[in-house]
């Protein structure tokens, strides 16, 4: 909620001031000062108020063309530059997230030194983030979030939107962490040894901040045991012992090295266990 009042906070007043000629309304923005024959003002400043006041209503198609013919009708006037973002802005509401980031791509390239430049980074930013789909699917969106949200963080380190950016960022890869734990797990009931161990691999390497890796290394641990490597099991569950002690991801890999050790609950067997008791 706090993200999405952040352009009426932010631009209104900017715009506002730009053109103020000491007659407001009750949003904060110009009143309408020469009325068109249909009564309404047709000015970049009274189309711009408008546009803003049918954002603060949610009507967010309404305020997109009246944005649009800001930038149309008087592209050399002050107000259109920030109706380009507004624009964005209200196509960002209602879930049209590629009009959204083909203008603020368009935003971005022509204006890099406007002051709301971080915002627009963010707010594309935002466009992919909310795009990442179930796990079960592709994930070439949360790759794209995650280089965006990234390069809001690099660009602009002490905002606001830099904070948000970095957890989100956390979240999109702890995402990106599971979809490799599933299809790992997919591969290690379909006894493909080296695939999963390869998808476990990268989980251990590349998502060492998620609360995948626990799992990961037990899965690991399990393989290697089912594949006669042992010394390498050992090795693996020593990681996984003097990083995470008290997981119970580590009793399990414990138990399956040290003769008389029980794992967690037996609702959770590791695959080795499975393995044994569907031969015995």
């Amino acid at each position: 909620m706090l993200r999405r009042l952040l352009p009426l906070i932010l631009i209104l007043p900017m715009a506002a001031c730009s053109a103020w000629d000491g007659r407001m309304n009750s949003l904060g923005s110009p009143r309408a000062s020469t009325p068109g024959a249909s009564g309404q003002d047709s000015s970049a400043e009274g189309l711009y108020a408008q546009g803003m006041e049918a954002l603060t209503a949610e009507r967010y198609q309404r305020a997109v063309e009246l944005f649009d013919m800001v930038e149309r009708e008087h592209p050399y006037s002050t107000f259109a530059t920030n109706a380009k973002l507004m624009s964005a802005y209200g196509e960002y509401m209602r879930n049209r997230y590629t009009e959204a980031l083909g203008a603020l791509d368009r935003f971005i390239q022509l204006h890099p030194a406007h002051r709301d430049i971080a915002y627009a980074y963010y707010l594309r930013a935002l466009s992919y983030y909310e795009q990442i789909n179930d796990i079960q699917r592709d994930q070439r969106t949360t790759e794209l979030a995650m280089a965006a949200l990234q390069d809001v963080s690099n660009r602009f380190p002490n905002t606001p939107y830099a904070r948000d950016a970095r957890l989100k960022m956390d979240l999109a890869r702890d995402h990106l962490a599971g979809r490799e734990m599933t299809i790992g797990r997919f591969y290690q009931t379909r006894r493909l040894h080296t695939a999963a161990i390869g998808r476990f691999r990268r989980v251990v390497d590349e998502y060492q901040t998620t609360n995948h890796v626990p799992e990961a290394l037990h899965r690991l641990t399990e393989l290697y045991l089912t594949m006669g490597l042992v010394d390498e099991a050992r090795r693996t569950a020593a990681v996984l012992g003097h990083n995470y002690p008290g997981s119970p991801w580590y009793q399990d890999s414990y138990a399956l090295l040290v003769d008389g050790a029980e794992g967690t609950e037996s609702n959770r067997p590791g695959f080795v266990r499975r393995v044994v008791g569907s031969i015995f």
